[in-house]
């Protein structure tokens, strides 16, 4: 029988992900020993308090009935969190819950977008902004990422017939996999802009808590008129180490925030209400986990970004994420085959920056998912290859 499949399964190759995960199966097959930073899955447990949480509620049978909706106790720790921690005030309407960002940014445009509308992705950029988009039948428009302008969107630059179809743009800072903040001008002037030009913005802000050199993370929807026309999700992944729960959340303008909702009412029947009871002990308990495991990202940044200097190879540090972002050494154009050269002759693993964009090309991302002297000892497997001159 000759299957059909739909033209859209053309643009989806094989993630890098999976592309990598095998090739690290394969060498360790052989038992070499690989230094894994390619994908980005916190090493860190979450915290006790969160556990403890997760463990009580799965012991209660009526917990295992489906959710359907968020509970008020976790709208209300969303509220209280998003208070404390960024000084922003959230009405109940202008919260909910998603199967993790990635889900949700793979959904969203659906409620936003016709067919043949435009959204604006950032170039490089984390993969899932362009493909959620692109499954919601919009025209996906990239905007350049340059270190010349400071990894910023050049706002003034932009096509004004672009802009004048252009539904919505992804924005992200700390940006995934460039490790770039944005200083707080840049989203005082984006909210105007974005409001004079009808674009809705969302915004990814996964990292918000994973930060350095005294920098400090914060909401777009701080800024005055942000719910106007913003939205922005708010993960706990990362900065709580509940990557596999899957939660996160979509808050700001309680328009987009109702039709989402009435989206994915279609396709979900809510949270594992154990998660649930999870992510409320997470937003509710003690930060201090959160800061002292950025220090320690943060150290690992250190290592990892400085040693590669001290051998050669020049990485700018991270400003923020769990990764560090690197031009490919001098004397290599190929930045898929470095990778793969530089597994077989060190075992370090790293993703090529071509996965995130066509401004990626020459340029590998690193995961700080393990502790210094790993890292350390990746370092100098470099400096014995040769490989960095």
């Amino acid at each position: 029988m000759n299957i059909q499949f739909a033209d859209r399964m053309k643009d989806y190759e094989a993630g890098i992900f999976q592309v990598l995960n095998e090739k690290k199966d394969a060498a360790e097959k052989q038992g070499r020993k690989i230094y894994n930073l390619s994908v980005g899955t916190p090493d860190f447990a979450p915290a006790g308090h969160i556990v403890a949480a997760v463990t009580e509620a799965a012991g209660k049978p009526e917990n295992y009935k489906y959710a359907l909706v968020d509970i008020p106790e976790l709208i209300d720790a969303v509220q209280k969190r998003y208070e404390k921690r960024y000084g922003v005030s959230l009405g109940a309407d202008e919260i909910m819950s998603v199967y993790g960002s990635q889900e949700g940014i793979a959904h969203i445009c659906m409620t936003l977008c016709n067919p043949g509308d435009a959204v604006l992705v950032p170039n490089p950029g984390y993969p899932i902004f362009g493909i959620g988009p692109s499954l919601a039948g919009a025209e996906v428009i990239t905007y350049d990422l340059t270190e010349e302008n400071h990894y910023l969107p050049d706002l003034n630059g932009m096509d004004e017939a672009v802009l004048a179809r252009a539904k919505c743009m992804i924005v992200s800072y700390p940006l995934n996999p460039v490790c770039k903040a944005a200083p707080d001008d840049f989203y005082e002037r984006l909210i105007p802009w974005a409001i004079a030009h009808d674009i809705v913005i969302i915004h990814d802000n996964a990292y918000s808590d994973i930060i350095y050199d005294g920098r400090v993370g914060k909401s777009i929807l701080r800024v005055p008129d942000a719910k106007k026309i913003a939205v922005e999700f708010y993960s706990l992944s990362k900065s709580f180490n509940y990557t596999g729960a899957r939660v996160s959340f979509l808050v700001g303008n309680r328009d987009i925030v109702a039709n989402f909702k009435r989206l994915r009412s279609q396709i979900d029947y809510g949270t594992y209400l154990p998660v649930q009871y999870g992510a409320v002990a997470a937003l509710t308990g003690p930060d201090d986990g959160v800061r002292a495991q950025c220090a320690e990202y943060q150290r690992r940044r250190d290592a990892l970004c400085g040693g590669l200097r001290r051998i050669g190879w020049y990485a700018e540090d991270s400003e923020g994420t769990m990764f560090a972002w690197a031009k490919i050494p001098q004397g290599y154009e190929d930045d898929v085959a470095f990778v793969m050269e530089l597994v077989e002759k060190t075992g370090v693993l790293c993703t090529p920056g071509s996965s995130f964009g066509s401004l990626g090309r020459g340029y590998v991302r690193f995961a700080l998912t393990m502790p210094v002297e790993c890292i350390e000892e990746a370092v100098a497997a470099i400096a014995a290859s040769g490989m960095v001159r």
